[in-house]
């Protein structure tokens, strides 16, 4: 049974026309490299794109777009930090006295965090914002979809053994909140042999197509295992990165 909740409101100097969740499962399946490939191939299209980096005890979005010291603001709005191609940030990193400090906070604090990020962030004008949730279905994923007005989600998973128990799981949550999932991406797919060009499936052999046919969901791109998108991210360049693997998920993207 889908549940309604009341939304928080949006920021006064804000507008933003379509908020889209990315969510995984389990930790460890690539689930920021999706959202930043998503919002630096919908920035090079021309639209105004934000990232809010919701994963609060492990944000990761600052560093892949070489964003460093904190943000600004006047006590009671926060202006989202602008990566070098436009892209506006928010994120814990932003806040904390260093990158390396630890956040450890409790539920409830880590939820408030996220409903600030929404309410209290001067995002202007934005055609898609990308909320980058933590693994799991706990604290962070529940207040987004309770507060924020999610317009579709997409998941992120591996090719491995559990993938049928972790997409299910988010795709049932999914539901319970009344939440329509445009589909799944799967990461670390395969890797390409530099020498002959075979792919090997590091992970094991996939199966998500027979579990995106189960649950009547699209497969939005297969990624395979590169180490030129890991530099990128390294480097703080991610957004100069081309990433055809997720061709389906923008023309997702763009029919909503």
């Amino acid at each position: 049974m889908a549940i309604k909740f009341q939304k928080e409101p949006m920021n006064a100097h804000s507008s933003i026309k379509h908020v889209i969740g990315v969510v995984s499962g389990k930790g460890g399946v690539g689930k920021s490299f999706v959202t930043a490939s998503m919002a630096a191939a919908m920035r090079k299209k021309g639209y105004e794109v934000g990232i809010m980096d919701a994963d609060i005890t492990g944000p990761s979005i600052p560093k892949m777009y070489g964003i460093h010291g904190k943000a600004v603001g006047d006590g009671k709005e926060i202006l989202p930090a602008v990566a070098e191609d436009g892209t506006r940030i928010m994120s814990v990193n932003l806040l904390v006295d260093t990158e390396e400090t630890p956040v450890v906070w409790r539920g409830p604090v880590v939820a408030g965090v996220v409903k600030q990020f929404w309410s209290d962030v001067v995002w202007g004008d934005i055609d898609y914002l990308f909320v980058d949730m933590p693994p799991g279905t706990g604290d962070v994923p529940l207040t987004v979809f309770q507060s924020l007005p999610v317009e579709g989600i997409i998941i992120v998973t591996s090719p491995q053994e559990l993938v049928q128990m972790i997409v299910k799981k988010a795709y049932n949550m999914a539901g319970m909140m009344n939440v329509p999932v445009l589909g799944i991406v799967e990461n670390y797919s395969y890797l390409k042999c530099p020498d002959c060009g075979k792919e090997i499936s590091l992970f094991g052999e996939s199966h998500i197509d027979e579990i995106a046919a189960d649950l009547d969901l699209s497969v939005l791109g297969k990624l395979p295992l590169d180490p030129v998108y890991a530099k990128a991210a390294d480097a703080g360049q991610f957004y100069t990165m081309d990433n055809p693997y997720i061709a389906k998920a923008i023309e997702a993207l763009e029919q909503i």
